[in-house]
Formats: structure tokens, sequence, C-alpha cells
């Protein structure tokens, strides 16, 4: 399923298609999603500090948050359509024609290139939610007070949605024969969830702090 309008779902209907036997979408939309609402959270906080007085100083500051939590939130809402078409394509690649030996080396060929791409999309995702994390950490510091417990909480969902990211590029490495790429992806992907759980600590500390 390559649904554009996924990301348009009502909450519900998209729970319920979540929660459905179809298996797009699937955990890797869920993670994108839930790295988008992280980065809504970011933006709301600095909405929530933009023309006050209090923090004039910072006001600059916290306009670059805003906007750059703002484009990884649309990048992510991509992401979590682009997740869903990733795992439809590696159904279809399994369900080419496999009689002759030719068909089977083509259909083998497809397949190893669409369980790259659904290794490559949560990958993205992971990446996506470690920018957001790092943006959490800045706007907490520096961020309206009354919301400091929001940018606590995009920390946690982000690195929710990392280590969700995570186990798709991990499952769907299993498959893959390259082994240049799945030891560059793996490392890649145990690297950001290193500095994401880092990241979480920082920001709880001083959300904690703050409350």
């Amino acid at each position: 399923m390559n649904d554009p309008s996924l990301i348009e779902y009502p909450v519900r209907d998209f729970i319920e298609k979540l929660a459905s036997a179809d298996p797009e979408p699937g955990g890797g939309s869920a993670a994108a999603l839930t790295a988008s609402m992280a980065a809504a959270l970011v933006t709301m906080v600095a909405n929530l500090t933009l023309g006050k007085e209090k923090y004039a100083k910072v006001e600059h500051r916290v306009s670059r948050i805003k906007a750059s939590s703002e484009a990884l939130r649309s990048r992510l809402d991509e992401l979590v359509i682009l997740d869903a078409h990733a795992y439809g394509t590696v159904i279809m690649a399994t369900q080419l024609p496999a009689g002759t030996q030719a068909a089977r080396a083509e259909r083998a060929r497809w397949i190893q290139e669409a369980l790259i791409d659904a290794v490559q999309v949560p990958h993205q995702v992971a990446e996506a939610a470690l920018d957001v994390a790092r943006l959490s950490l800045e706007i907490v510091k520096i961020g309206n007070h009354h919301a400091v417990s929001d940018a606590g909480m995009a920390a946690v969902l982000a690195h929710a949605a990392a280590q969700s990211a995570a186990l798709n590029v991990k499952i769907n490495l299993a498959s893959i024969k390259d082994k240049k790429f799945k030891l560059r992806i793996w490392s890649d992907t145990m690297g950001i969830l290193k500095e994401m759980a880092d990241l979480e600590h920082q920001v709880l500390s001083v959300t904690y702090e703050k409350l």
C-alpha cells in the first residue's frame, strides 16, 4: 500500500488500521508517527515561548528550533507513508513468479532491493528521531518553564521511536546478503541509539530539575 492519505487519517482510523490484520501500516509507520509527535511537542514548547517578554533574549534560538522541528515533522510524516510502501514492495517482490531459474534470479534481485529500501526507511526514521531529541535538549533548557514536561516527553517519544525503528532495521537486515551494507547500517543504527539514550537522560535530568 502506498496510501498518500495515510498521514491524513483520523487518529482513531489510523489506530484501527494499525490493529488490523493488514500488515500495512505496521511498526515502522508507528515509529515515524511517534517521532512526528515528538517533533510536534518541541514545536509546541517553542510556540509557548515565542513572543513572551521573559524569553526575549532566546527568541532567535527558539525560532530556529521551531523551524527545525517543523521540518522534521514534515519529513517524518512522509516516512509514515514511505515505510508502509517499503514493506508493501517487499511483499510484492516475494510474490513474483519463480518458475524458471531466470525468474528466480530476478525475483531474488527484486527482493534484495526491496529489503534494502525497507531498511533505509526506518534508519531514516531513527536519524530524524535523533534530531528531534537534540532539539528537545535545546528547548528544555531555554523554553517556557511551564512547558518543560512537554519538552521531556518529546525526548521520551523520540527515544521510543528510534528504538522501534531500530527493530525494523534489524529484522530486515537479517535477510540482506550484502554484508558491507549490513555492517554499515547496523553500526550507524547502534550509534544513533547510544546517543539517543544519552540525550534522553540529559533532557529528563533537566526536566525533573525544573518541575
